[in-house]
């Protein structure tokens, strides 16, 4: 039995700024089960980072539900339900990689020992064994972006919020990245939320793909991905790689023709 764990009904957020109303998101309706991994793609300003936002009680809907863990986000990120990866790495530059990995854990209170074991397994999970002394300048791009997923999971939160983590790499770190990430969802079994604007990465990475229109932010589409969960690079040649990703498109285009 499936086990849902974001559940959104109705969901609006309206910002209120000098220039009048600006309607984020309207009517947002969507249930996550437990280990999936769900993309949200759309055009900019649809409201993708937004509804992760939310979720990540960064934002407040102005109207509807959601649950996290069937409570609210709030009390989701009070009992650390979720790690978030933002679109830069964003790591203190005085810090080690392994310095900047434990910082979370030195705030929660975990003790040395603990802080010690963590920062060593997470190092693991991303490839990194070996770079804890590291300071962040001396790693490619792509690598600290690998080193603040390892930082979101250090204390070994059910859910992962990436926020377009890939988006400024090139394709080939890009691709090696999904690669990685993959291997990564396989070997703990998080749930993931992962905003990109790129359809072949969404399509590659997700078990659920979550259309969303032009800003007022709503979802014209969820496709279930059919593909196996073991996905070499090469699938995206397959004909049914190109059907998913053909659907995304078309998809992306309806929202387009609710534009005013």
């Amino acid at each position: 039995m499936t086990e849902t764990v974001i559940s959104a009904k109705g969901l609006n957020l309206t910002f209120q700024t000098n220039d009048g109303p600006v309607h984020a998101l309207q009517d947002v309706n969507l249930e996550i089960e437990k280990g999936d991994f769900v993309s949200f793609i759309g055009p900019s300003g649809c409201g993708k980072t937004t509804f992760l936002r939310v979720m990540a009680d960064l934002e407040t809907p102005t109207a509807g539900s959601i649950l996290v863990n069937g409570v609210t986000p709030e009390e989701a990120r009070k009992s650390r339900a979720y790690g978030y990866v933002f679109q830069h790495a964003g790591l203190y530059p005085w810090r080690t990689i392994g310095g900047n990995i434990r910082l979370p854990l030195e705030i929660m209170g975990y003790d040395k020992a603990d802080q010690d074991t963590r920062v060593e397994r997470v190092l693991e999970l991303v490839e990194l064994a070996g770079f804890e002394k590291k300071f962040p300048w001396q790693l490619s791009g792509g690598m600290q972006q690998r080193a603040s997923i390892a930082r979101a999971l250090a204390f070994d939160a059910d859910i992962l919020l990436m926020d377009e983590p890939f988006g400024a790499l090139d394709e080939i770190v890009r691709d090696h990245l999904n690669e990685q990430l993959l291997h990564l969802w396989a070997r703990t079994n998080k749930t993931i939320g992962f905003v990109t604007h790129s359809i072949p990465e969404a399509v590659y990475l997700s078990t659920k793909i979550v259309v969303m229109s032009p800003r007022p932010g709503r979802i014209t589409d969820v496709i279930e991905s059919p593909l196996p969960r073991e996905r070499p690079l090469d699938i995206r040649d397959t004909p049914e790689f190109l059907e998913i990703a053909h659907r995304v498109r078309d998809g992306l285009r309806a929202g387009h023709a609710y534009d005013d």
